[in-house]
């Protein structure tokens, strides 16, 4: 069983790698990113075993088919990780960016630079691309990483970090830029939550139970990644045809993801034409409506609670309601939101820009799906995670938002 003292000692072994890693080239950390990215499809030979693995364990202990969905590796999937690690290291390189930068009026030089935090802990369920992804970005971004992944994955997340690991040292770098935490006791987590002094800045990536547990014991600071309850709000200016394919996008194309749309709300004036239409399509696509008295009236579709409202399904489950206008839509998504994403279809450019301006989430779109609500769509490559706070970063966390900065102050011998 792993002690707390374990959890210590590899903390201290990644801020050892961290000085090392801080001084790395882009050259060095690009070469070692197409390294992983080569090794994790050389040795798929290796990897999709070990996840067979897990999956299997997770059908035989029934978990829901959504989480096992998250487990699932495939030869797609894997080349996806693989890809994800070659974007990355064609991006720009954020560390030594100058973020601003002027001379005072006394002559010192003033710049503030993007700088590594140093050891990042990631604490995550199910999801064994988030080793790779966030393997790459922290190692681009000059940062060790700590990956305490769900025990659900512990046969996955092994193999793909005992590869990149590998490739790292081929690349030049030390292997501890990244390590895993055993998943065999909760303990573990705790550790990392008190490793306040080796470990910067920690992580979660999962459901709401993770996240407000760690956000809430940890003693080394944290960027809340929430969950999503995101809404698609179909305004009375909406292109129906265009609301339709939008809805059925987000609610349908991946369930088990936290940009799927979760509840829908119609504006009240388009109620008689459009309601009809998108009961239809959402049923016939499989997915079960939690609707206010106007949607239930339909048949199949289930009597919504507040909770249904609030509810991040990740499944083929929808709340949904009509409103009178939209003030009340942003008011409903005001009190249900997790502020993650919400999507406007509306050919009323007024109305689009009210809605942007009064809805207070991460990210909001206009005539779009919440489903492009990822780091890949934005051109960040792969993300770390979407945050749903406002310190320090918000929405996709790519490259830049995994650094810090520090100022740097060049004189000629001046004095105060």
């Amino acid at each position: 069983m792993t002690s707390e003292q374990d959890v210590r000692n590899l903390a201290a072994r990644a801020r050892a790698a961290s000085h090392e890693l801080a001084l790395a080239t882009r050259a060095t950390k690009d070469a070692a990113l197409h390294a992983m990215a080569d090794a994790l499809e050389a040795r798929a030979a290796e990897l999709l075993p070990a996840n067979a693995d897990d999956v299997r364990r997770a059908e035989e202990g029934g978990t829901p088919p959504n989480v096992v969905d998250r487990l699932r590796l495939t030869e797609e999937r894997l080349a996806g990780m693989a890809q994800g690690l070659r974007d990355v290291a064609g991006l720009p390189d954020p560390v030594g960016e100058v973020v601003r930068g002027s001379t005072l009026a006394n002559g010192l030089e003033l710049r503030q630079v993007r700088v590594p935090f140093g050891v990042v802990g990631m604490i995550y369920e199910a999801r064994p691309n988030v080793t790779a992804d966030a393997a790459g970005l922290c190692l681009k971004s000059g940062n060790a990483v700590l990956l305490r992944g769900s025990s659900s994955a512990a046969a996955s997340n092994a193999a793909i970090v005992e590869v990149l690991r590998d490739a790292a040292v081929g690349a030049g770098l030390p292997a501890d830029v990244v390590q895993l935490v055993p998943a065999d006791s909760h303990d573990t987590v705790k550790a990392l939550m008190r490793a306040r002094g080796l470990v910067d800045v920690l992580i979660p990536r999962g459901g709401a139970g993770l996240i407000n547990s760690v956000v809430e014991e940890s003693t080394v600071p944290v960027i809340e990644t929430g969950v999503g309850n995101c809404h698609v709000y179909v305004d009375r200016a909406a292109d129906l045809d265009k609301a339709l394919a939008i809805v059925l996008n987000a609610k349908t194309h991946r369930t088990s993801v936290c940009n799927a749309a979760e509840s829908l709300l119609v504006h009240a004036d388009l109620a008689d034409t459009f309601l009809p239409r998108v009961v239809t399509a959402l049923q016939e696509a499989g997915v079960t409506i939690h609707g206010d008295p106007a949607f239930a009236a339909h048949d199949g579709v289930l009597p919504a609670t507040d909770d249904d409202h609030a509810a991040e399904y990740l499944s083929l489950d929808i709340s949904a309601a009509v409103v009178p206008d939209l003030d009340a839509a942003v008011a409903h998504i005001r009190r249900f939101s997790s502020q993650h994403t919400e999507a406007i279809v509306t050919e009323d450019q007024a109305a689009a820009r009210r809605f942007v301006a009064a809805v207070d989430s991460a990210a909001v779109l206009v005539n779009a799906s919440t489903r492009f609500t990822d780091g890949g769509e934005f051109g960040f490559g792969a993300e770390i995670g979407i945050s749903t706070q406002k310190l320090h970063a918000r929405g996709p966390m790519g490259l830049p938002e995994m650094t810090s900065t520090k100022y740097v102050v060049t004189g000629d011998g001046h004095v105060r």
